[in-house]
């Protein structure tokens, strides 16, 4: 045990690469009172056994940033430290073996190009001159990206971790942590073997032994263990020091160059959980036993690659457990349990190629209170209540881990865990043939399959247009041109009450919701660099009541961004009551016919107009309904108490089966809202995005003089040229846009698709994405180019729009 002292401004649990790049970058950023705890010695937990390799190109581009960030400091590090990295640049291989394959790389490369990142696509004759110990007779094509590469796990954590010491940081090893002390929902001290210490920041940073520790201050922390086995051969005749990493997904393995040999590993379909029952606390350098059995199918893969490997001399097998996660994605962030503690976990064996770029954007994140950039993917707050149980979280994570290598199709959804939490409609929509979903593990209708004429109620997956395009196509007709039914149940529901709750709500909404009892106001909200944090409605109830909807995925995040927000003493309670409501979305220009049999309340655009609420009796229920839009029909939400809500959609079906009603799903609603332009956080809209750049600044109030969360930020930006602007493009009906694709105008790359789509009742595929400028952008510039968007590698011309493609906002909408 080492003396430690008795208090530090942060505290980093975990000397693995990920708690070593933290402690590095706090020191960076001049923090010097940082105490990193090892409670064995540095990298001993699962760094000290990783394979190494280090790749950068991902779905998101803040993620694809973070880990480019790793590449450029891993090419540093060991000049400024001393101490060497096994770091080299010799680029990295991904092979295509089917056409379905092939297609999915090329739209890799078209991600790789919209994100600035240099990838070649390869014949499998390059491929192999790249690579020649490798068989290509099944090889379709290869992208090459050369600035991939790979590191040695342990040297480059204890590179990291004397550049910390050099910062002034501490580190203790052989020091554990037996407890955490939390009060008033803030961490205050961490309990160790050598005594206790007093923080105000604790950074849990312990691989597969975060969720534990975080359970010791209430702090859900979604990963379990899976065993992770691959092997290193003796030196083979032809390996060279510059040969790529290779990565062959169609055949589940991975390899890189090992002192003349190769490293050969991948992903099972059937992965194995480890420590089941708990975690062993003396887990330090040790490896499980092989499992040669459970591993034998890809070694008969990697051979049929490499048929060197089946005369190779096997130098060690490894069997190393892992800290995986639900979703495959790593946990970045601060809890939304208890302030001060945050997480840096369940890197999903990719933690070398991430370690870098986590480590500084975490403590970034603790040392000024928000990451340098958009980290939606990896925040702890896309968590919810599906993931406090670890048996489900483990269903969930084995699925993952088994994905890890199979095709990523478009809408893919999870099986595994299913269903979970369900509305009270579920069992009578799946009847109607629903074909759900799953978002934050609530049951939600995709679409509905036509079961009268055979249509088979599921997903069937490919790049082209899938086997629900036509049926998600009726669905969208019969709300643009009669009505429609939404079960959206799973919308995030809160309450913000008490006599501050105006001039709370007022401070952080951008948006006016000082507005009288009954006003209804769409509102983003910010931080204080004017960037979009929340994007939702706001009803007022009562004098001193809001009623807040968000979305579905948005819950834990939004919650916890208006709580923080609340300041201290206001007397302003948030309350989470999502699940006391269903919601029916009835919309479609014969919404107002339907709905108005069914209650004594008066629902003319006189009495009733768009942006209100109101408290109505429906089909005997009691109502809170929103005259509100995210389809561009008229229409309202109905907010029923969940007793209620099978008796309100079944009486709205049979009021609206003489006006052609129909149930319609979640691909719709994406559908219309593209048609008409609505944006949707997490796509086109987040946190790096201002709603002057998002075509938003009507929503904001700026020409009033009320205070807001990120005013002066929107001032600021107001008076200068905006760098970029949201902007909508629509291209032939054949082109199917998924999003991620490059913007070209005037042939110069622009920008990327943050959305895409189709229109149905446009008969346009349609994408929106920033047209950008670092001297500046505007509405005209926007619209006097001429356009094209690189689809898989393949440019085609598209048209820009800035207005909406449909908007009958006079005749239905408001009417």
């Amino acid at each position: 045990m080492t003396d430690v002292p008795s208090s530090a401004k942060v505290v980093i649990i975990g000397g693995g690469i990920v708690g070593c790049s933290v402690a590095y970058h706090l020191g960076k950023l001049g923090m010097t009172d940082v105490l990193l705890l090892e409670r064995g010695k540095l990298t001993s937990g699962s760094t000290w056994h990783a394979a190494g390799l280090v790749g950068q190109l991902r779905t998101s581009a803040g993620i694809t940033q973070l880990l480019g960030y790793s590449v450029e400091l891993y090419g540093k590090l060991e000049t400024e430290t001393g101490l060497a990295t096994g770091w080299k640049r010799n680029g990295g291989l991904r092979l295509a073996c089917n056409e379905e394959r092939w297609t999915e790389v090329k739209r890799q490369a078209t991600t790789a190009t919209s994100f600035g990142l240099e990838m070649h696509l390869l014949t499998p004759a390059e491929a192999k001159e790249l690579w020649p110990l490798m068989q290509v007779d099944d090889v379709v094509g290869a992208a090459f990206l050369p600035s991939d590469g790979q590191a040695s796990p342990s040297d480059i954590a204890m590179s990291l971790a004397k550049g910390a010491r050099m910062g002034g940081v501490t580190i203790a090893e052989g020091v554990g942590v037996t407890g955490i002390e939390v009060e008033g929902g803030r961490v205050r001290a961490v309990l160790t073997t050598s005594g206790r210490v007093a923080c105000d920041k604790l950074v849990i940073c312990a691989g597969q032994w975060s969720r534990e520790l975080g359970r010791m201050a209430g702090v859900n922390i979604p990963l379990v263990s899976v065993q992770h086995q691959y092997l290193i051969t003796d030196r083979i005749d032809g390996v060279t020091p510059n040969l790529p990493t290779l990565r062959d997904p169609d055949r589940l393995t991975y390899w890189k160059e090992e002192v003349g040999g190769l490293v050969m590993g991948g992903y099972e379909p059937n992965p194995i959980p480890w420590a089941v029952d708990g975690l062993p606390s003396d887990f330090e350098f040790q490896l499980l036993e092989n499992d040669l059995a459970h591993f034998e199918p890809l070694l008969e893969l990697a051979a049929g690659r490499v048929p060197a490997m089946e005369n190779a001399g096997i130098k060690q097998f490894l069997n190393g457990p892992e800290s995986f996660t639900p979703d495959g994605n790593f946990i970045l962030g601060e809890s939304p349990e208890v302030r001060g503690i945050y997480v840096g976990a369940g890197f999903n064996a990719f933690g070398i190629a991430a370690g870098g770029g986590a480590g500084m954007a975490l403590a970034e994140w603790v040392a000024k209170g928000s990451p340098p950039f958009d980290l939606w993917p990896v925040d702890i707050r896309r968590f919810g209540r599906n993931h406090l149980d670890t048996n489900w979280v483990r269903t969930r994570t084995l699925e993952a881990y088994a994905k890890h290598y199979a095709m990523a199709w478009p809408f893919e959804e999870y099986h595994s865990g299913r269903p979970l939490r369900r509305s009270p409609l579920y069992d009578r929509l799946l009847s109607q043939g629903a074909v759900f979903g799953e978002k934050l593990g609530w049951e939600r209708p995709n679409w509905f399959a036509d079961l009268a004429a055979g249509e088979t109620p599921e997903d069937r997956y490919s790049y082209g247009r899938q086997n629900w395009f036509d049926a998600v196509g009726r669905e969208h007709q019969a709300c643009r041109e009669r009505v429609a039914v939404f079960d959206q149940t799973s919308f995030a529901k809160f309450r913000l009450t008490g006599p501050d709750a105006e001039k709370t709500l007022s401070f952080i909404a951008a948006g006016d919701v000082s507005r009288p009892v009954g006003h209804l106001t769409y509102t983003q909200m910010l931080n204080a660099r004017g960037g979009i944090e929340c994007d939702l409605t706001v009803a007022r109830v009562a004098e001193h009541d809001y009623y807040i909807v968000t979305g579905t995925g948005f819950a834990t995040h939004d919650f916890d961004w208006i709580s923080r927000a609340i300041p201290a003493g206001a007397n302003a309670q948030l309350i989470d009551v999502t699940p006391a409501y269903s919601v029916l979305s009835v919309m479609g220009p014969r919404a107002r016919d339907v709905l108005q049999t069914l209650t004594d309340d008066d629902l003319s655009n006189a009495a009733f107009p768009f942006a209100r609420a109101k408290r109505i009796c429906l089909a005997g229920a009691p109502v809170l309904a929103l005259r509100v839009t995210y389809v561009g029909e008229l229409g309202w939400e109905l907010h029923i108490p969940v007793e209620f809500a099978v008796t309100v959609y079944e009486a709205i079906m049979k009021a609206g089966a003489g006006h052609g009603i129909a149930n319609a799903g979640y691909r719709a609603i994406e559908s219309l809202r593209l048609e008409k332009g609505y944006r949707a956080w997490g796509s086109e809209i987040g946190p790096d995005h201002s709603p002057l750049v998002a075509g938003l600044g009507w929503a904001a109030k700026l020409k009033t003089s009320q205070p807001f969360l990120g005013r002066e930020a929107l001032e600021a930006q107001a008076a200068k040229p905006l760098p970029r602007l949201l902007a909508g493009f629509t291209t032939d009906p054949s082109v199917v846009l998924l999003g991620r694709e490059t913007i070209y105008r005037d042939g110069k790359r622009v920008g990327w698709l943050a959305s895409g789509g189709f229109g149905y009742t446009v008969g346009r595929s349609i994408g929106y994405g920033y047209v950008r400028n670092p001297d500046g952008v505007d509405r005209d510039d926007v619209l006097s180019g001429t356009y094209e968007l690189e689809v898989a590698t393949e440019r085609v011309p598209a048209a820009v729009f800035l207005d909406p493609l449909y908007d009958p906002t006079g005749a239905r909408i408001r009417a």
